[in-house]
């Protein structure tokens, strides 16, 4: 009698397990690439049986045909050769016995020994990828158990593609690297990566059809959910089909950028571009969007978000509260200034200047910015958890933006002596905290004095670039001279392919924002001057490591869902971070650099990425009252293209500042760049 089920693969297990029966394409002393075997069979319980390569055959054009059968079914892996390292491979798998069966595939790839994998899954996972002093739990890496309390530190880790900017996974031996990728869908469903250090500490990369996700499911929280494990019942006779490529590099970190420009240029979209509205449109929008639901004039503050649903919430849905930068405040008024100038739009100018006017008047004892105002408590220090710590970050972008207000504003014979001296205020804080030996400036500044409390992470990026322009406008070399050796200090962040620290919620771990503020930074630096080119170098690598949170596909929504129903499109959004697994906009915040660095490298590649980032993100700006249930000029910060803090689809109902900023911002330089005048 057929045996249904699990039962005749689990009874399978007597032969080769997992690691057995495989094929060497790079040795050892290149740096090992072994396929273990042909395609590793799971049952439902996560145990592997191996498919051994009964035959292996190497063309003379490199190529490799491996075929085997074990537990009912047979494998055939084809390899090709494809230039620079790298192979297109399809696995066929055909169900050859005559029972069904629960089955899902592992196409594995093992390297050698090493004690730093640098595990690299875009936009999902960094090296270790939480730093043990994080105080925000998300999945993290340690080679053997540690004690953590949240569950979330493993050996070894798989995700569903969706939560992959690239369906992709990198890592390195002592002696080189490799890299396996993959589309989001095939004919199993949704497909997954993964890794784990297996047989004394060899970095092993994964693909599975379908996806699993373990030890854990991470949903956002610091609780996480059980591992979540599809299953395929195979039948009879029936055959899939899996392709990937696989990419052989050297050992240097940054050598997964090669290999995403490649995807992202194999995984473009002909067509319609995906964006609802044109650039000046979506300025007129923003802007609206900005004035209407955020301003308030007494006291002139951008409120950070308003709720979609007017009738149940109200103004109790919206957050009475204004950070000087990040998620709301003085880049986004200096936004809302640029195009109320730009169209006449006095109104607008009013409400914009007396926002900017509002933060730069209250500075704390110690002469910088607060960090937040609310309606509640006035003038604070923000989300630090500490009522003396300011963060770094959200004071230097603050200290940017009020300085390039001001720089705009002047150069239109209109000053404003209040944030001249909010700017120099702040600067002087700045200057007074960095680091007289390493450089690095303060992460984090006291509200009473101004001095540093300490330099971890890389928050006070975001005060380089601000030294740089003020340099430029108050002729003081000294603030170009701190930024210089904060840029020194910081290259080794920027070449450890490891940047954290940006956000005031994500404490030591790896964002896109700590990409955005590195690009504005090393890009204005080689604009202040370059002698030897390594300005223009980290800004590049800084831009690479960006674009590892961009996604290079749109991900695919069912079309009962909001994001399907509406057929957004993902390509060109970025993965906010690891921890925060939704789609934003805030790379439009450095479209410019990204822009001029494209100029000063000659290369397309960076000004594709700042195209598809603002086509993407106007769509879902509301063209009308009740467009996708929110009201004109609204835009919201989450859309939720995976399964973490909402099911995959669905969209915040939820406006926010820095959301509508973002845009506006962008939209206005857009608008004056050559590179953009086809979409306005």
């Amino acid at each position: 009698m057929p045996v249904s089920s699990t039962d005749s693969l689990a009874s399978a297990i007597a032969q080769p397990r997992c690691g057995h029966g495989g094929f060497t394409l790079r040795d050892a002393d290149d740096g090992l690439v072994r396929f273990p075997y042909v395609v590793g069979l799971l049952a439902a319980d996560g145990t592997c049986l191996a498919v051994p390569a009964a035959s292996v055959v190497t063309g003379a054009a490199g190529t490799v045909h491996a075929t085997g059968s074990a537990g009912g079914f047979h494998a055939d892996l084809r390899l090709e050769p494809a230039g620079h390292g790298r192979h297109t491979a399809i696995l066929t798998v055909t169900r050859a016995a005559p029972d069904p069966v629960v089955a899902g595939l592992r196409v594995e790839v093992r390297l050698g020994p090493t004690d730093d994998p640098g595990w690299l899954v875009p936009g999902v996972f960094y090296g270790q990828n939480r730093l043990p002093g994080s105080s925000r739990p998300f999945p993290r890496f340690a080679p053997a158990d540690d004690d953590d309390p949240t569950g979330l530190t493993a050996p070894a880790w798989s995700f569903r593609a969706d939560r992959c900017a690239t369906p992709a996974v990198f890592a390195r031996d002592r002696r080189a690297g490799a890299a396996l990728a993959t589309g989001e869908h095939g004919s199993l469903g949704q497909h997954g990566v993964g890794f784990a250090l297996v047989d004394d500490n060899h970095p092993a990369l994964r693909l599975h059809a379908p996806y699993r996700e373990e030890p854990v499911s991470y949903y956002g929280s610091d609780r996480p959910r059980p591992a979540d494990l599809p299953e395929h019942r195979w039948q009879p006779g029936e055959r899939h089909t899996l392709t990937f490529t696989l990419h052989l590099l050297d050992a240097d970190p940054h050598a997964y950028a090669p290999v995403l420009r490649t995807l992202h240029t194999d995984t473009a979209r002909p067509g319609e571009a995906a964006a609802w509205v044109g650039v000046r449109e979506a300025a007129a929008l923003s802007a609206e969007g900005l004035h209407r639901w955020h301003y308030r004039a007494d006291p002139p503050v951008l409120l950070e978000t308003a709720a979609f649903d007017r009738e149940a919430l109200g103004e109790r849905g919206d957050r009475q509260a204004m950070h000087v930068s990040w998620v709301s405040g003085a880049p986004y008024a200096h936004a809302l200034l640029l195009h109320a100038r730009r169209t006449g739009d006095v109104a607008m100018a009013d409400a914009a200047t007396g926002v900017l006017d509002h933060i730069c008047s209250h500075l704390t004892p110690g002469g910088t910015f607060w960090g937040q105002w609310t309606a509640a408590r006035g003038w604070s220090a923000g989300w630090t958890g500490d009522a003396n710590k300011l963060h770094a970050r959200t004071l230097g972008d603050a200290t940017l933006f009020v300085l390039r207000a001001l720089r705009a504003e002047r150069a239109r014979g209109v000053d404003h002596p209040v944030w001249e001296r909010a700017v120099k205020a702040n600067l002087g804080a700045v200057l007074r905290g960095q680091d007289p030996v390493a450089g690095r400036l303060a992460a984090a500044h006291r509200a009473d004095t101004g001095g540093a409390v300490d330099h971890r992470g890389a928050a006070g990026l975001a005060f380089v670039s601000a030294l740089v322009e003020a340099a430029a406008l108050f002729d003081a070399p000294d603030y170009l001279e701190a930024a210089r050796r904060a840029g020194h200090a910081y290259a080794a962040d920027v070449t450890s392919e490891f940047l954290c620290g940006a956000p005031e919620d994500v404490s030591l771990a790896p964002t896109s924002e700590d990409g955005y503020n590195a690009v504005i930074a090393y890009t204005l630096l080689h604009e202040a001057g370059d002698h030897d080119g390594r300005w223009l170098d980290l800004a590049r690598r800084s831009a690479d490591w960006t674009l590892t949170f961009r996604y290079t596909y749109d991900v695919r929504f069912d079309p009962r869902t909001l994001l399907g129903r509406y057929g957004f499109r993902t390509r060109g959004a970025d993965q906010a971070s690891p921890s925060n697994q939704h789609l934003h906009a805030f790379g439009l915040i450095c479209l410019p650099e990204t822009v001029r660095l494209a100029r000063h490298l000659g290369d397309p590649y960076y000004l594709r990425s700042a195209r598809e980032n603002l086509d993407c993100f106007r769509q879902f700006v509301a063209r009308a009252d009740g467009d996708f249930n929110a009201y004109r000029g609204m835009v919201s910060e989450r859309f939720y293209q995976t399964d973490c803090f909402q099911a995959k689809g669905m969209l915040l109902t939820l406006s926010h500042a820095w959301s509508a900023g973002v845009l506006l911002y962008a939209c206005e330089h857009a608008l004056g760049l050559p590179e953009f005048q086809e979409e306005l």
